[in-house]
Parts: C-alpha cells; structure tokens; sequence
C-alpha cells in the first residue's frame, strides 16, 4: 500500500526516537499499534460488508437470468411443461398431503413409555415369546 523502503524507515525511526524520546517509545508504538488495529477491524467490516453486497446482487441477477431462461423454456415447450406437470402431481404428494398423513398416524399419549400402554388405556396382550436354542455341538 504504502511504498517505505529501509531509508525511509530508518528516518522515521531516528524522528521518532529524537520527538517521543526513548523513554516513551514503547507506550507510543502500543498505541499506534492498536490504532492500527482498529484501523485494520474497520476496514475488514467495511470490506466483508461490500463483499455481501456484491454476492446478493450477483445472486440477483443469475435469479433473474434463470426466471428468463426458464419462462423461453416454459414458452417454447408448453405441451411437454403440461404433461411433466401432471406427472409430478401423480407421483409426488403435496406438503399438505403429507402433512396430513404425519397427523394421522398414532402417537405415543403423553407420559406414556415405549412398549407401555398410556394411562387409561387398556394393556395389549402378551405376545407369544418365541424360544431362543443355543446351537448344539456336533456329535
């Protein structure tokens, strides 16, 4: 950014030495040093800031190209655009379909445990424990 060959930076440190004295040089650098600091945060917002700005129209503008591109698509091939449509339709359920199905199958009562019928309701029967045979050696 700025172009400061070792001359020059000899000279600022000679200024500097001889202006704040060596006394005081330390606090002064730590000062400058989170001036810099700050500097360096501000400008990284502003940039990151610019670099949303700049993705968010780009965004905008491929959206907008492929609405277009779509809609000539859709305009050239109406009757295939209608059939594909149906296709859909038959084979895929809507989000109210299947919202509809997920509220129809049981659920648990509250409170109750897996494999526990809830309270009020009446215990399922027993089912027939299958028996499990440890396998035999061979004679």
């Amino acid at each position: 950014m700025f172009d400061v060959g070792a001359s020059e930076m000899l000279m600022i440190v000679i200024v500097a030495v001889v202006v704040i004295g060596p006394k005081d040089m330390p606090m002064a650098l730590r000062t400058a040093g989170r001036w810099i600091g700050k500097m360096r945060r501000i400008s990284g917002h502003f940039r990151s800031g610019i670099d949303a700005m700049v993705r968010e129209a780009e965004l905008e503008e491929m959206e907008r190209k492929w609405r277009e591109q779509n809609e000539a698509i859709m305009n050239a091939h109406p009757h295939l655009a209608a059939s594909d449509h149906a296709t859909v339709e038959q084979t895929a359920p809507t989000s109210a379909e299947a919202a509809l199905a997920s509220l129809e199958a049981p659920h648990p009562a509250p409170g109750a445990t897996p494999g526990q019928p809830a309270p009020g309701q009446p215990a399922p029967e027993p089912q027939p424990e299958a028996q499990h045979q440890l396998p035999l050696p061979p004679p």
